[in-house]
């Protein structure tokens, strides 16, 4: 980011929220890079940037769908880029329907599976039919969603059966992705960015011109986001956008450009690199599925086709070594690997789904581990009730929680509708060491792994993460010991041999040694593996994690690595060790033309060199060392061999960026602007108001507020968006028990504009009331023009902003009502995070009521609302205009999404 000659911050707002990061944007603007904060807030970051643009929230891919128009219309495309290395020329199957021709569905979708079936999304083969999956089978959009499928393509893209595809490199084909791009967002105009967004045309073409002038051959852009972009239904697709828009202005590979996700804490990372997510295998591997991946060769099959272009198709190395470091000699040839020994997905068995399973009395134990639910959670109620219905619960904290304590102080015990006496749940709480009581990794922002070392030993009982899971995984295998139960086998024959100190405390740098790899056979037996080429599917080798493979490569810490950066090149390889092979830009290919030349003397990074034949430069090459710039291989070859020496995205199928995807989104090829789930706003753009993808669970207790144009809506006529705070961290639990930073924050609170708090008489720092349909919440007052109200068409959009690090307990210092206890649980369908940052409300003066009488206040907004279970979650809203028959719940009754069209 240092290197951005413009820095769009979108979705974050990143000088509070990632205070350390900002400093590269600090560093960027003291060399002249403008600064742009668009948010709905005028924040701190806003504060430092050149220019605030407030935003409508939920609205983003409207006006990022009009930055892709205007570049184009403008011809502001970086054409030789785009030309080259991207999928631009690529020719889409004749059965593919744009949303602009199916009134805002895109072609395959089924309203009673709620999804698509992707199939007609595909490229056009060589041959004339469509590139498909390979596998078995192209894999429905409705068991794609149940496995979160989008979130598989960490480091890879979707895979394809061959990367032999029609091109016109004309680019006039109308069935070229170009063509279909152009088309698709030619109606997201600066009028429509107004009317919809609330961002003024001035605001618009200064965003748009500042964009285009700051990119090219001489200059770059780079985006950041935050969760202010993830938790939405469509939180994907905003990133999707972005990426389009940087393809575009060639600013993907390049120093200064991409797009920065701006990770929520120090190893979220990691946490996806090595996954703590129910759907992932370490270095995004996808978790098997029942009935689609029961044998190995169907799983690697489904992962990834021998004939497509890319290192991904190398993901049986990374599948067999991953088993070989998990099962050692116990995974041989003859079984597989020990494939069977991974469980199986049998559908979607994520967080919420899991919440969902409490409440119908499906789930029996819960572990909680650095996580607070109760109040860090969507809906907070239902998180709290859900875990009324466990039979025991494992919190592991650093402080007494409110999802350790929600049995004898949460809102619950006071509403009566738990009783103390009448919980089961038998809660046991571990105290958990923090981060300078531990050694061990932390995976940041930047895919960068650096090493934090032990300052003080944890007090008392307290227990790192690693010490409590092996020492957990002792006891349960010396309970099993002796079994010749054919399930307990996986755990039995697990290699969990780690070395300990002389206070029975597992190496974490031996961990880091088995994640990285090593020879198992011939002369380099027992030696690290230096990258993840060196991995094979024969099983000679082992690697936890394939994409980290090389931090430990001759058997050092390079994790540890602290080489001052003065004292080193611009990429600074010493300091840290960046996944994969210490690669500082991905993709870097891209910073030089199609000749292997660097675009401009000023943006130069990695170049081809003729006397050495080889590619080289400021960073580790993301392309085969030695493929020369004109090279074409036959693509039949497949993998990295099939590698053109125009085709950077080594990682993906084809070899190209990804303008239209054909494969690996569920809802749909190219974003498209649906409002959110609850929504004061009606989508002029298409008869579709939300994502019809979109995940929806129709509850009593997750009831929706109805929509723009639904009987209803005016009582909720307001939006609320959550946010964190400099001065808290996350649900509160590392700052709401510290004496210091309750001080500096002790209160919860709410952000009205000064229009807004004149319509409902709120009273600077007085009590407000907010009433969603799952809850009634109370916050201090601040008037601010922080928060502006919007213009949105003819409507006036006001919104409310809600910090989310309180909740009710006993035991912190500061405790206050939690902002997610007013949000539903609808999910996006690529990924499942929750729809956070966008919700309607109600807001009044005064304090919320208690005990009973505040169910009786959310009861009473409900009905005069008539909201039902079955009120927002509509597949389609308007089957007529969208070439569907209605439906049972579609006539335009009250409660329901059916809106009829003029």
């Amino acid at each position: 980011m240092a290197n951005a000659d413009c820095i769009v911050i979108q979705g974050s707002n990143m000088a509070e929220c990632h205070p350390v990061g900002y400093q590269w944007v600090a560093e960027a603007k003291a060399r002249g890079a403008k600064v742009i904060h668009v948010d709905p807030r005028f924040t701190r970051t806003s504060a430092v940037a050149d220019r605030h643009i407030p935003i409508r929230a939920g609205s983003d891919v409207v006006l990022l769908g009009a930055l892709i128009n205007y570049v184009i219309t403008n011809d502001l495309w970086f054409t030789e880029y785009v030309k080259a290395y991207t999928n631009a020329a690529t020719l889409v199957h004749d059965d593919y329907r744009d949303a602009e021709d199916l009134g805002g569905l895109f072609s395959g979708f089924d309203p009673e599976k709620r999804a698509y079936d992707t199939s007609s999304w595909s490229y056009a083969e060589e041959g004339g039919d469509r590139v498909e999956e390979p596998g078995a089978a192209s894999e429905h959009g409705v068991h794609a969603s149940a496995r979160a499928a989008g979130d598989v393509f960490g480091s890879g893209g979707p895979a394809l059966e061959h990367a032999q595809v029609q091109r016109d490199d004309t680019l006039q084909d109308p069935r070229t992705v170009f063509q279909i791009v152009k088309r698709h967002y030619s109606r997201y105009t600066p009028e429509v960015v107004r009317d919809m967004c609330g961002i003024d045309i001035a605001d618009f073409e200064y965003l748009a011109r500042t964009i285009a002038e700051n990119s090219g051959r001489e200059r770059t852009t780079c985006f950041a986001y935050a969760v202010g972009w993830t938790q939405h239904t469509l939180g994907a697709q905003f990133i999707r956008a972005a990426a389009i828009l940087q393809l575009l202005l060639g600013n993907v590979g390049r120093p200064g450009g991409g797009i920065m996700a701006l990770r929520g804490h120090a190893s979220i990372q990691g946490s996806t690199d090595i996954p703590t997510l129910f759907n992932l295998l370490p270095g995004y591997l996808p978790m098997p599925s029942a009935g689609r991946h029961d044998t190995l060769s169907d799983y690697l099959d489904a992962v990834a086709s021998k004939k497509q272009k890319g290192f991904w198709a190398d993901a049986d190395a990374y599948t067999i070594s991953l088993l070989k470091a998990w099962w050692g000699d116990a995974a041989t040839a003859e079984n597989d690997w020990a494939y069977d020994y991974l469980p199986r997905l049998t559908g979607a068995h994520g967080t919420y789904e899991t919440v969902m399973g409490m409440l119908d009395d499906e789930v029996e134990g819960y572990f909680l581990l650095g996580q607070n639910p109760a109040v860090g959670s969507a809906h907070g109620r239902m998180q709290r009730l859900g875990m009324s219905h466990l039979k025991w619960l494992v919190v592991r904290d650093l402080n007494l929680i409110e999802s350790a304590t929600w049995w004898k102080d949460g809102p619950e015990i006071e509403s009566g509708e738990l009783h103390t006496e009448d919980i089961e749940t038998e809660v046991f709480f571990l105290p958990a060491a923090t981060h300078v009581e531990k050694a061990g990794s932390f995976t940041q922002t930047q895919r960068l792994l650096q090493w934090r070392h032990q300052a003080v030993t944890p007090p008392g009982d307290c227990q790192s993460e690693l010490q409590f899971f092996f020492e957990l995984g002792q006891r349960i295998r010396q309970k099993l010991a002796g079994s010749d139960d054919e399930r307990d086998r996986p755990l039995l024959d697990l290699t969990w041999d780690y070395p300990t100190d002389e206070h029975g405390d597992p190496d974490p740098e031996s961990v880091l040694a088995e994640i990285n790899g090593r020879h198992l056979e011939g002369p380099d037996a027992g030696r690290p593996l230096s990258a993840y080429t060196e991995l094979r599917a024969d099983g000679s080798t082992s690697g936890g994690c394939w994409i980290y493979t090389g931090v430990y490569a001759d058997g050092i810490n390079h994790a540890a690595n602290r080489k001052p950066g003065h004292e080193q090149g611009p990429a600074a390889p010493e300091w840290g060790w960046a996944w994969p092979a210490n690669r500082r830009i991905l993709y870097n290919r891209a910073s030089a033309d199609p000749a292997g030349k660097p675009w401009s003397e000023r943006k130069k990074y990695i170049w081809w060199d003729e006397e050495q034949q080889r590619w080289v430069g400021d960073d580790v090459p993301d392309f085969p060392p030695d493929r020369a710039p004109g090279s074409k291989p036959d693509p039949a070859l497949g993998g990295p061999a099939a590698l053109s020496g125009d085709d950077p995205f080594i990682m993906q199928s084809d070899g190209k960026g990804w303008l239209f995807a054909p494969k690996g989104l569920v809802d749909g090829p190219l974003p498209t602007h649906y409002e959110a789930q609850e929504s004061p706003v009606a989508n002029v753009l298409y008869p579709q108001q939300q994502s019809p993808a979109r995940l929806v669970f129709p509850r009593a207790d997750n009831l929706s507020a109805p929509s723009a144009g639904i009987s209803g809506a005016d009582v909720y006529p307001y939006v609320f968006t959550t946010y964190r705070l400099t001065e808290h961290h996350t649900a509160g639990g590392m700052s709401r028990w510290l004496p210091y930073l309750s001080e500096l924050q002790p209160e919860m609170f709410c952000e009205v504009s000064p229009e807004l708090a004149a319509e409902r008489g709120l009273e600077p720092y007085g009590w407000a009331t907010i009433i969603s349909p799952r809850s009634a919440i109370e916050a201090k007052v601040i008037v601010t023009e922080r928060v502006k109200p919007l213009t949105v068409g003819n409507h006036t959009v006001h919104q409310i902003g809600l910090p989310y690090h309180w909740g009710v307990g006993e035991n912190a210092v500061v405790s206050g009502d939690a902002a997610n206890d007013l949000l539903g649980v609808t999910l996006d369908p690529n990924v499942q995070i929750q729809e956070s940052k966008v919700a309607s409300c109600d807001i009044r003066p005064g304090r919320r009521p208690r005990g009973a009488d505040l169910l009786a206040l959310v009861a009473e907004y409900q009905q005069r609302a008539a909201t039902t279970p079955e009120t927002g979650n509509s597949a389609v809203t308007d089957p007529a205009a969208e070439g569907f028959a209605p439906g049972p719940g579609q006539s335009g009754e009250a409660g329901t999404d059916s809106r009829v069209e003029d």
